[in-house]
């Protein structure tokens, strides 16, 4: 199994003032970094652990879906 198949979503935290990415494919799985590189990067090895210690636990793992098929796009209201 690729690790680096697994959709990875990034975005800004204004609180912590961080980039936070999110592997939502993978329960709970997400890194952070300063950057989008180092959020991108600490991503790849958090995935890399989700999977290995899905593994040693006996825990279905999914197959990563690929592209996104599709997305909506909200808007604030008011």
């Amino acid at each position: 199994m690729n690790e680096s198949k697994y959709e990875v979503i990034l975005y800004w935290d204004k609180e912590d003032e961080i980039f936070v990415a999110e592997i939502p494919e993978l329960p709970g799985c997400m890194a952070h970094g300063s950057t989008k590189t180092d959020a991108v990067n600490s991503a790849e090895k958090a995935i890399a652990l989700w999977l290995n210690t899905a593994r040693d636990d006996g825990t279905t793992i999914s197959e990563p879906r690929g592209k996104l098929m599709y997305a909506l796009k909200l808007r604030p209201l008011g």
